[in-house]
């Protein structure tokens, strides 16, 4: 339910004494050994905690393998979340930024550690067994999406981050490309879904920060109230665009029962979470929370649909080729060909 870290996977292996060096002439770092375990359960950007004497830090690096570089750019992370973190509680404050690819492999930064409940899976009891109780979180996941897309990323300093006109299109054609590119097998399926998102492009609805990955497992609830989220992670494809996109995203990873056990199963959200609130029940709370049109969100929702299964292919496809040995990727493809059956069928029932 809230695992915590282990030792690093072999293959995803830090220096210890190269990271002892540079953050001995670069930080301000309280001096002492340092220890490096892995928070096991990202599959995109990799994620170690760092011990230094009696403090500790996160490490976030790309992952091994990576061929998609504008989206693992830890610059662009680290500077968003320099100037997020001081206007938005739950990003976490970063800390140290390091471009020399010598020191461990890669480009990486250091941020504070947000500790806090991460549910994967199966909920705590008292969420468990309590209807109202399980409202109320999902009312507060949702209110703490709309609280971001309400920001004003423009005095926030972060209004370059991206073009808001025209991201429904660059972002449907541009993840369309990304799957061809990955693409190991036939899912005519997904290829159904893909072909009507490119003919029904709509157009953008006001423009707000996004972040592109808004789930249970990208956020920290306080384990003495776990309507209060005390931490959201992995800011890894944040920028402006449409809100709606951001919502069609968090649907597509939420699952019904239709969708079938191993759907289920998959640690994105509180499964019981899942099984008694709806993602039309969602929607409603992020129409009344935001104010914002939701009519559309049919199309938000296969979009977000297909985006995880990009992603999961893309991570397959690095499995494939042998640029990681995580044996928890050799079954994506079985993922992606159950997201293409998802979508689709959202096609063809016209409803999410």
């Amino acid at each position: 339910m809230n695992r915590e870290t282990t030792s690093v996977r072999a293959g995803e292996e830090i220096s210890v004494e190269d990271l002892s060096r540079y953050l001995e002439s670069h930080s301000k770092l309280p001096a002492g050994d340092i220890t490096i375990e892995q928070f096991p359960a990202g599959s995109s950007n990799l994620t170690y905690l760092v011990r230094t004497g009696s403090d500790e830090f996160v490490l976030r690096r790309p992952p091994f393998g990576n061929t998609v570089k504008t989206a693992h750019d830890m610059r662009r992370e680290f500077d968003v979340l320099t100037k997020l973190s001081a206007v938005y509680k739950p990003a976490p404050k970063p800390i140290l930024f390091c471009d020399d690819e010598l020191v461990i492999g890669s480009e990486f930064y250091l941020m504070e550690r947000r500790h806090g409940l991460v549910i994967r899976g199966r909920a705590p009891e008292q969420l468990e067994n309590s209807p109202d109780l399980q409202r109320a979180v999902c009312e507060s996941f949702i209110h703490n999406l709309a609280d971001l897309h309400s920001l004003d990323y423009e005095a926030v300093g972060l209004g370059d981050l991206g073009h808001p006109e025209g991201y429904c299109r660059r972002q449907v054609e541009g993840w369309t490309k990304r799957y061809f590119a990955s693409k190991t097998n036939e899912w005519p399926e997904l290829e159904i879904a893909i072909a009507w998102l490119n003919e029904n492009i709509p157009t953008e609805s006001r423009a707000s920060l996004v972040h592109n990955d808004y789930k249970f497992d990208n956020i920290m609830l306080d384990p003495d109230d776990l309507t209060k989220i005390t931490a959201v992670l992995d800011w890894e494809m944040v920028t402006v665009g449409d809100p709606l996109m951001d919502l069609g995203t968090t649907l597509g990873y939420w699952m019904s029962k239709d969708a079938g056990e191993e759907m289920l199963n998959m640690p994105f959200n509180p499964r019981v979470l899942m099984e008694n609130i709806s993602r039309e029940q969602l929607v409603e709370m992020y129409a009344a929370t935001s104010g914002r049109d939701a009519s559309n969100i049919l199309y938000y929702y296969i979009f977000g649909t297909f985006k995880i299964a990009v992603i999961a292919q893309q991570i397959y496809a690095r499995f494939v080729k042998g640029f990681t040995n995580d044996q928890r990727f050799s079954a994506f493809d079985r993922f992606v060909q159950a997201l293409g059956r998802i979508a689709s069928a959202a096609v063809e029932r016209n409803t999410i």
